[in-house]
């Protein structure tokens, strides 16, 4: 089976912006208790309560935001609960989340703690749905306050002196459902009605946009009657929410599961994934009618695979194999590929729960394919993406909407291409010609590269034997010229760096 990519070096199409490779932490199953959250006094080693094994492996992902605290939860979170000496904390009910009880040991200062030991910017959702615009003002003043204010002398008498300059804030969560069933010019309303005592302190508000998954009416009435709503001007001082969330989730046949599918399951899953490109089109399409200047950037808050057996009852806990591998790398390059479009994407969740970058089972911690495809492309952070032209042949798959077989993005920074491809056949490899295109007809002086594939797409890490997938080094034939041969492993991720001469 051959392939050509073609890699037009000329054709920026725009700047790559970190925080695509973003992360979701929730109060939900064993994300943030046991995943990230132990406890000062556990034995497990930690540092101020956050388990160290943990903080390691995020770190060398580069993360550059997490969300918290949801998620559904954040519509019912009560910030003051989780500050100040947690002996006397209380203790709630997480009523989304099957009324698992919520201990409070885990609040503002722990998760920006958390933040500034992996290096990620914090991005919390701030509560509408049950809270109130005055709870919200009061949270942001609390984290980022400068002055002599009470809010801002309760943190430093917490133990935070220095503000935490929290940029992030998510103006609820789901709206249109766990977050108040809220219809989308109600919502735009309430948005705006928040936003009159939040705009004073210069920080990037994002409103909540619709849900992938329901019917092309439903998201593009929410997008349009939003901000249909949002641009009736009110008072000269109301500026554009920076903004607008669209949560997109692979689901899985009911038949299948995160370990048990059948290879037209998998398929569909592939074919499920690659709608996220269309649904980014079609949602900053009906942002531009209102916001032709696009003033309002389009942020995928909420992303990655949702397998059955991933219930409420068990945390949303599932497996981690190859086929997610590959539903990652598909998400990741088609935001380098809509680089100009997509600000932000935080793939659910960290640890533990859906697409895991992590899974932990007491003092044992592995990482997941997720995790290492994630390790693979943190170099497009921050590069210029390039055009790229994809000549694949179809998986033969016999599904209604056969997905191509390769895929890919390239960006380019400080003269050198950083390209990603897969192959999302399950049993074959792929013979690619590489080909690149530039008015000062490019040349590769250096080539490296690495590989991620399994015996079979339902590979896996486990507790028993925790490498049995992990990236090894590419074969590269290339020898100089615009042009070369690259094999894709089957149902495999590679990632090249090339250094341009």
């Amino acid at each position: 089976m051959k392939a050509r990519v073609t890699v037009v070096l000329d054709e920026k199409v725009g700047a790559v912006n970190p925080d695509i490779f973003g992360h979701f932490a929730e109060h939900l199953g064993r994300c943030v208790y046991e995943g990230i959250w132990v406890g000062e006094d556990s034995p497990i080693p930690n540092v101020r309560g956050i388990r160290t094994d943990a903080v390691q492996a995020l770190r060398r992902l580069d993360p550059p935001v997490l969300r918290w605290p949801g998620g559904c939860f954040a519509d019912d979170y009560r910030w003051r609960d989780g500050i100040g000496p947690r002996a006397t904390r209380p203790r709630r009910f997480n009523i989304h989340w099957g009324n698992a009880p919520e201990p409070n040991q885990f609040g503002t200062h722990e998760f920006v703690d958390l933040c500034r030991q992996i290096g990620a910017e914090p991005y919390i959702s701030l509560n509408l749905g049950s809270g109130s615009p005055r709870e919200a003002r009061e949270w942001v003043e609390y984290c980022n306050g400068t002055g002599d204010s009470t809010l801002t002398a309760e943190r430093r008498a917490n133990g935070s002196v220095e503000p935490f300059g929290v940029r992030y804030w998510g103006v609820g969560n789901e709206l249109w459902g766990c977050g108040g069933h809220l219809q989308p010019g109600a919502y735009a309303a309430e948005v705006k009605r928040y936003l009159t005592f939040l705009n004073h302190f210069g920080i990037f508000k994002i409103a909540c946009g619709p849900r992938g998954t329901n019917p092309f009416e439903l998201r593009r009435d929410w997008t349009l009657d939003f901000f249909r709503e949002y641009a009736k001007v009110q008072h000269p001082s109301q500026r554009p929410v920076e903004g607008f969330a669209l949560h997109f989730y692979t689901r899985t046949p009911e038949a299948g599961g995160d370990l048990e599918f059948s290879p037209s399951e998998y398929y569909w899953s592939i074919q499920d994934t690659l709608r996220m490109e269309g649904l980014i089109q079609e949602v900053r399409a009906g942002m531009d009618a209102y916001d032709p200047g696009r003033a309002t950037a389009l942020v995928i808050d909420e992303w990655g695979t949702w397998h059955p057996q991933a219930r409420s009852d068990t945390g949303l806990e599932q497996q981690n194999t190859m086929r997610d591998a590959l539903v990652a790398a598909l998400n990741l390059d088609i935001f380098v590929r809509n680089a100009n479009v997509v600000a932000m994407a935080n793939i659910a969740q960290t640890v533990n729960v859906l697409q895991a970058m992590i899974l932990t089972k007491g003092e044992r911690m592995i990482v997941t394919p997720s995790y290492h495809v994630f390790e693979m492309y943190r170099h497009h952070q921050a590069a210029e993406s390039v055009r790229i032209l994809v000549g694949s042949p179809t998986a033969g798959s016999g599904a209604p909407a056969d997905p191509p077989v390769v895929a890919g993005s390239a960006s380019l920074k400080n003269g050198r291409l950083f390209l990603t491809l897969t192959n999302v056949h399950i049993d074959q490899p792929v013979d690619v010609e590489v080909v690149l295109l530039g008015v000062d007809r490019p040349s590769v002086r250096r080539a490296a590269g690495r590989q991620l594939a399994g015996a079979d797409v339902h590979a896996h890490n486990s507790f028993d034997r925790p490498r049995t997938i992990q990236p090894v080094d590419a074969a590269l034939s290339w020898k100089g010229g615009d042009r070369s041969l690259l094999r894709l492993p089957a149902h495999s991720v590679s990632a090249l760096e090339l250094e341009l001469a």
